[in-house]
């Protein structure tokens, strides 16, 4: 920004906004085109390519006036005190009547840009990126039944793998949400979906947990920045007749990051040959495949958004006048050409800009190290974000604040658990299917016979084998119990949920098997040898019941598309509150139709049915939060917001999955009593489908 123009917001401004009404001199400023002092200072932009024998000074481009004339007007307006003089509260006050001004301006000038090509162009750029968010959610879950077989996971650890995600967007989304309100909403979208990209990239090639879990839990803070920042984002191009509407609209990639997810993993993970290994130990399973197939729509994204210019919002807050013009210049023409009306000309010529009164540190090259300037400039970055967190909860912001954070709290605690609960609850269904067909051997003696062919969902008691031989078989979900075992051999066998309890084993030899030692409970080895063990984990067995997992997650993705068009076509109708406050209370009732949920098919149809109803509330909350808060803490508000929402997430799935198996009722009950709680609450929130973006 030229000092000139810095020297502007300097002085005492009599630009006013008054009953709804503008009054001020004719100063430059946007008007509009019927008034008689537009037409001097626009002359440039308005005779562009229809009158070529008008002087442009050097270096001007269209509608920014003439720096004399800035000059000549501060003149007139008598001498400026400096702002080292004046008192911070008064900077602050001049800067709040300033963003004042700004925000019904910046209204008027969205709608004269109109709203067509330009932001359908960038509602898919965005929506991809919405889309990668919305897909790393599911990722870990569709994964984890063959990571847990590849890696030789232990329950602890598919615990700590599947919540590790959530941590990751906890963090990222506080992190990254407040850096875009200082170092702009494009920026760190692409620093986001990059950081996302290379980590899950990684992450499918790495063979140790510790590195995978790592890679994942950046990836995860890479993704856990988009959300607030393309909110914040795409808002910031929309007219307020159009917001609420079109953001809603932006909340279905998320659905469709479901869908393409579910669809991805059901075409790929089953297919266990889709890869290769070198070796014994390193192995590229179908799983890995699907994770990177996972990270394209993030790739997309990242590509599509470098031509994308940055939000004309963001950059008018940090006192970047000339850039914002231009951008919504950009938007202006690109609708107006796409409208077919290329010759109408943007007729705004100056666009206020708040008092700038944050204390920046500019180290010259000379002084200090590079990483010493570059310390100071991340703990200065830092320290303003910091600022911003707690502006939140200043006097102005922390009732809403507060409120918002229990209702986005509660919202993930019942709906991330429930996610969670719902495909657990059919795996348990599957599983108690599974075992009523188990076949029990009792007392079998089998001798001199050579076992060369899969043995699967039986138990064997009090059996005697006596020199028979088990090669180049399968054991899945085999239990031998208090059985002998006398002079047999082992030989290339792979076992699966296989167990040897209270046996006695005598002279037998096993010879590359993954029957380990835990394997053997209780157990008396005599005269037995073990010999060249297989090395690492295995996928031994595709599960027939998979499919079932995948399809699960695809109708509960697919069941939102309803409450996504509702949510659209009402949000500017009826409005962001009773939006929240009615799909919150009617997914409450829906959760108490999970009583009668006692076989696979009717846990599906309920669970569809309560993502279907809560996803307006989800839409209206992701609205609502953009509305409240100042452009300069748009982003920050509500990456804490959708951390804390991250949070409940984790909780969700921790406590929601440990009643798997035991009871319904405690599930059901916290589910809906958070969802009643949350929607009363919301009612009390202000309605902002009336108001400018501040």
């Amino acid at each position: 920004m030229d000092d000139g123009y810095r020297n502007t917001n300097q002085v005492p401004d009599d630009y006013r906004y008054q009953d709804g009404n503008y009054d001020a001199p004719n100063d430059g400023y946007y008007r509009g085109g019927d008034e008689p002092g537009q037409e001097e200072d626009a002359q440039s932009d308005v005779t562009e390519g229809h009158d070529e024998d008008d002087e442009v000074y050097e270096g001007e481009y269209q509608g920014i006036p003439h720096p004399d004339d800035i000059k000549e007007k501060q003149k007139k307006r008598g001498p400026a005190v400096d702002d080292e003089y004046r008192d911070r509260a008064d900077l602050m006050a001049e800067r709040m009547e300033d963003e004042e001004q700004l925000a019904h301006q910046y209204e008027n000038i969205i709608e004269e840009c109109g709203h067509g090509r330009f932001q359908w162009t960038l509602f898919f750029v965005l929506g991809l990126a919405l889309m990668a968010d919305g897909v790393e959610v599911f990722v870990v879950g569709f994964v984890l039944p063959s990571a847990e077989k590849d890696m030789c996971l232990s329950s602890s650890n598919k615990g700590m793998l599947g919540l590790i995600v959530y941590l990751g967007m906890m963090v990222g989304a506080v992190l990254l949400g407040g850096l875009a309100d200082k170092l702009g909403r494009k920026q760190c979208l692409i620093i986001s979906l990059a950081i996302n990209a290379a980590f899950a990239f990684l992450s499918s090639f790495v063979q140790g947990y510790g590195f995978f879990l790592f890679c994942r839990l950046i990836s995860g803070l890479g993704i856990g920045g988009t959300l607030p920042i393309v909110f914040a984002y795409f808002s910031e191009f929309l007219s307020r007749e159009k917001r609420g509407e079109h953001l809603s609209w932006l909340c279905m990639f998320w659905m469709i990051g479901g869908i393409y997810a579910s669809a991805m993993a059901w075409s790929i993970i089953p297919h266990y040959g889709w890869g290769f290994s070198m070796g014994t130990k390193y192995h590229f399973h179908s799983w890995r495949v699907f994770v990177l197939v996972c990270a394209l729509p993030c790739i997309a994204s990242l590509v599509a958004l470098k031509f994308m210019p940055e939000s004309p919002r963001f950059l008018l807050e940090i006192g970047k006048h000339d850039e914002a013009w231009m951008i919504l210049k950009q938007v202006h023409d690109t609708n107006m050409r796409a409208k077919g009306e290329p010759e109408r000309v943007f007729t705004v010529s100056y666009i206020k800009t708040p008092k700038q009164v944050d204390e920046f540190i500019e180290i010259q090259s000379s002084t200090g190290t590079w990483y010493q300037r570059w310390l100071v400039r991340i703990t200065t970055t830092l320290k303003q974000v910091w600022d911003n967190v707690l502006y939140c909860l200043t006097a102005q912001y922390r009732m809403n604040t507060l409120m918002l954070a229990v209702v986005w709290f509660t919202m993930a605690l019942s709906y991330y658990g429930l996610i969670v609960w719902f495909p657990d609850m059919i795996r348990y269904f599957q599983d108690e299917a599974y075992e009523s067909r188990v076949k029990i051997f009792d007392e079998e003696e089998v001798s001199h016979f050579t076992f060369n062919f899969t043995l699967e969902n039986q138990i064997h008691r009090n059996g005697e084998y006596r020199n028979d031989k088990f090669i180049g078989m399968k054991f899945k979900e085999v239990r031998f119990e208090d059985s002998l075992f006398e002079d047999c051999y082992f030989e290339d066998v792979r076992s699966s949920e296989t167990f040897f309890e209270n046996c006695t084993i005598i002279s037998t030899v096993f010879y590359n098997t993954d029957l380990y030692e835990h394997k053997f409970i209780n157990c008396r080895l005599i005269n037995s040898t073990f010999m060249k063990e297989k090395e690492g984990c295995h996928i031994d067995f595709e599960e027939d019941n998979d499919f079932l997992i995948y399809l699960v997650s695809f109708l509960g993705s697919l069941s939102v598309l309803p409450g996504n068009i509702i949510s659209a076509l009402l949000m500017d109708k009826i409005g962001r509150i009773k939006m929240i406050g009615g799909s919150m209370l009617i997914s409450a009732v829906c959760c108490f139709f999970l009583f009668f949920g006692n076989s696979e098919s009717a846990m599906i149809g309920w669970q569809c049915l309560f993502c279907g109803a809560s996803i307006a509330a989800w839409n209206a909350l992701d609205v609502i939060t953009v509305e409240l808060y100042p452009t300069d803490k748009r982003a920050t508000a509500f990456g804490i917001l959708n951390g804390l929402c991250k949070f409940g997430a984790i909780l969700g799935n921790s406590i929601f999955s440990s009643f798997v198996g035991i009871t319904k009722v405690v599930p059901i009950l916290l589910a809906s009593s958070a969802l009643v709680g949350g929607g009363l609450l919301a009612l009390r929130l202000p309605e902002t489908r009336e108001q400018v973006l501040m």
